[in-house]
């Protein structure tokens, strides 16, 4: 496993931030990691890093122990943390090569052609000769990535990695987010559920401390209440609709279009479609909608 996490806790005085949280993560998984503010996120990701001790339980990554074996343990890993600390006053090729100068005194063989390649990867050519104080938000995003990268580890931990990018930006960093986790393990936390569904193959959702979810996105989306969109030819009372086997509302969005709900994982398209026929009803269009991640993650974490 490249992360593993047994019995987790981790107070802060009197507060709680983490309750016996237990975890693994195998190579080649992109995990999101989502919880609201004050979920222990950080507090998590701070842990397997080494930034901070745990008071009790243990985590491993790559096999080494974050504590005990807390500089093996720093080599496999590539760490973005919520607040990007960077020097404002170095440029950004400057910076990457200050960077690569560290790894190098660890024993890494990190040369300018890897860094230039580093730059490329992550969009930042046109910004390589600026100072990072100069960047936008976005670039600056892009630098701290770059950095994380730089010194090809197994294991990235990103903690809310596309704050600031515009929308094109949006797209190219959660590709290369997909690319990278082929080859590598991603944990990474946001507040974006979009993104979530756009990058990661499994979800881990924390609340107050402890782990309410931990299932691929596939699973926890069939949690959520199934909606079926369909149009019909003229309209129809949604009283006749709410004969359907499993349904729990009918919405009729507008002239001949109805939301339906229903409270089952099974596929209702099929069901809808024979009810429709037998009840003399033509269909114009009947499709699927995707289920809401987000209704869900705020059923698990209200307070």
């Amino acid at each position: 496993m490249s992360i593993e996490v047994i019995d987790i806790s981790k107070n802060y005085g009197e507060q709680q931030a983490l309750r016996s949280v237990s975890f693994s993560l195998n190579k080649g998984e992109v995990v999101g990691f989502l919880g609201p503010n004050g979920a222990g996120k950080s507090t998590m990701m701070k842990i397997l890093t080494g930034y901070i001790s745990a008071d009790s339980g243990r985590a491993k990554v790559n096999g080494f122990h974050v504590n005990s074996q807390r500089k093996e343990a720093a080599r496999s890993i590539g760490y973005l943390p919520e607040h990007n600390p960077l020097y404002l006053e170095m440029y950004v090729r400057e910076y990457l090569e200050f960077s690569a100068s560290i790894y190098r005194a660890a024993g890494k063989k990190i040369d300018r052609h890897h860094i230039d390649n580093m730059i490329s990867l992550t969009g930042l050519t046109p910004e390589a000769h600026k100072k990072i104080g100069g960047l936008s938000k976005g670039y600056r995003q892009r630098t701290g990535l770059a950095a994380a990268m730089l010194h090809d580890p197994e294991v990235l931990i990103l903690d809310e990695p596309t704050t600031g990018l515009d929308p094109n930006q949006l797209v190219e960093i959660r590709q290369l987010i997909r690319d990278v986790g082929k080859e590598k393990t991603i944990l990474l936390s946001t507040h974006i559920m979009q993104e979530v569904e756009a990058i990661c193959d499994r979800v881990i959702i924390i609340n107050q401390g402890n782990i309410v979810a931990d299932k691929t996105l596939e699973s926890l989306q069939a949690m959520t209440e199934q909606i079926i969109e369909v149009e019909f030819d003229y309209r129809v009372e949604p009283v006749l609709l709410e004969n359907l086997p499993h349904i729990k509302t009918v919405n009729n969005i507008y002239d001949f279009v109805y939301e339906l709900h229903f409270n089952t994982s099974q596929d209702m398209r099929p069901s809808v479609f024979d009810f429709a026929h037998d009840n003399g009803l033509k269909t114009l269009q009947l499709h699927r909608k995707n289920r809401n991640l987000e209704s869900l993650f705020h059923e698990l974490t209200r307070a």
